[in-house]
């Protein structure tokens, strides 16, 4: 999809201090990164004691970190997984001759469990990610577990790498599932054989480089905002992350159409913004309303929601807010995030406890 894409904007971020008295600065966009000090207060209480990895939890960047187990589950011809269990992290074995190898048959979700401020570690939406692997899984001509297969094996390897997730309020652990063509073949043909993989790695802020990234960087920029091929006019993504336009008390989207990931962030903000009396709209969104709007922030499931400070479209420069988040990504963050870590009620029933 993206290298389709002719025409770039260039987004840059500043530093914020939050109340928490912490400053963040992240290369791609704008990421809160931390809960205001009133929401974590007097926690030490209540919190139950867990034993965690000998890891500096305080600098946490988002990368891979060796954890202890990772889930595996296979499917023959038969279209049928057989139970999987879990296996001590480490390298898989493929042939050569791996359809995901040669042909690119695979497909991968990302999703994140948050350590609460008692202790109790909870799930984001699962669900929904298994849904999604199915929809990529289909087009891909590939068998996928079922929406409680997913869910229990992603449970499995959360509780078997506990130690790992971040203390509450310093990170979450990002969970990753993989669908894999593991199959042998020489011909262009769905694989025999699927392996679905799950594994696990704490987080911290998100950084990412690409190459249209560190292009971007090179002119100023801190990341690559995408228009479509073929009127080179209306938005599409920015990197692996969906957009929002804010005017007013309206927000725009660009609508799902194929060459737009379905993010789950996405949905979730849009059902919280029209919960708080937001007009929400999925629609063509063109590069003028971007340049003419009162706020812009991106959503993903690393970055949550990552407010733009800046954006420039071939001479000309648009500075929101002063560079500063605004109003409503703030707003739309804290809901958010406060349901995610279990500190506001969860009256979407969007969160799932892992026991």
């Amino acid at each position: 999809m993206q290298p389709l894409m002719s025409k770039f904007v260039g987004a840059n971020l500043k530093t914020q201090t939050l109340k928490s008295g912490r400053e963040y600065c992240v290369s791609r966009y704008h990421s809160f990164g931390a809960l205001h000090t009133q929401a974590v207060a007097d926690t030490s209480a209540s919190e139950e004691v867990d034993e965690l990895a000998d890891i500096d939890w305080d600098n946490l960047g988002f990368g891979i970190q060796k954890t202890d187990y990772m889930y595996l589950m296979k499917c023959g011809q038969d279209g049928e997984f057989c139970e999987g269990d879990l296996h001590p992290f480490g390298n898989i074995e493929l042939s050569p001759s791996a359809c995901v190898l040669n042909y690119g048959q695979g497909v991968l979700e990302g999703l994140k469990a948050h350590r609460r401020a008692d202790g109790k570690i909870l799930l984001f939406r699962p669900e929904e990610n298994a849904l999604r692997m199915t929809m990529g899984a289909e087009r891909m001509c590939m068998s996928a577990p079922s929406v409680e297969q997913f869910v229990e094996a992603v449970k499995q390897t959360v509780m078997a790498n506990k130690c790992w997730i971040p203390p509450f309020g310093k990170g979450s652990l990002y969970i990753r599932p993989l669908l894999l063509g593991s199959g042998a073949v020489l011909g262009l043909a769905p694989s025999p054989e699927v392996t679905f993989l799950i594994y696990v790695s704490p987080v911290g802020n998100y950084f990412k480089v690409l190459k249209n990234q560190r292009g971007a960087k090179a002119k100023g920029f801190s990341d690559v905002m995408y228009l479509d091929a073929i009127n080179k006019k209306y938005l599409e993504e920015v990197s692996s992350c969906n957009v929002f336009v804010v005017k007013g008390k309206v927000i725009s989207t660009p609508a799902l159409h194929g060459t737009i990931l379905p993010g789950i962030t996405r949905k979730s903000i849009m059902e919280v913004a029209r919960s708080r009396g937001y007009g929400v709209h999925e629609r063509l969104v063109s590069v003028d309303e971007l340049m003419d709007a009162d706020e812009v922030f991106c959503t993903g499931t690393a970055v949550v929601v990552s407010p733009v400070g800046s954006i420039t479209y071939l001479d000309r420069r648009v500075i929101y807010r002063n560079g500063a988040p605004g109003e409503v990504s703030q707003e739309l963050y804290s809901a958010l995030t406060s349901i995610q870590m279990g500190l506001a009620e969860d009256s979407m029933g969007w969160t799932m406890e892992v026991k």
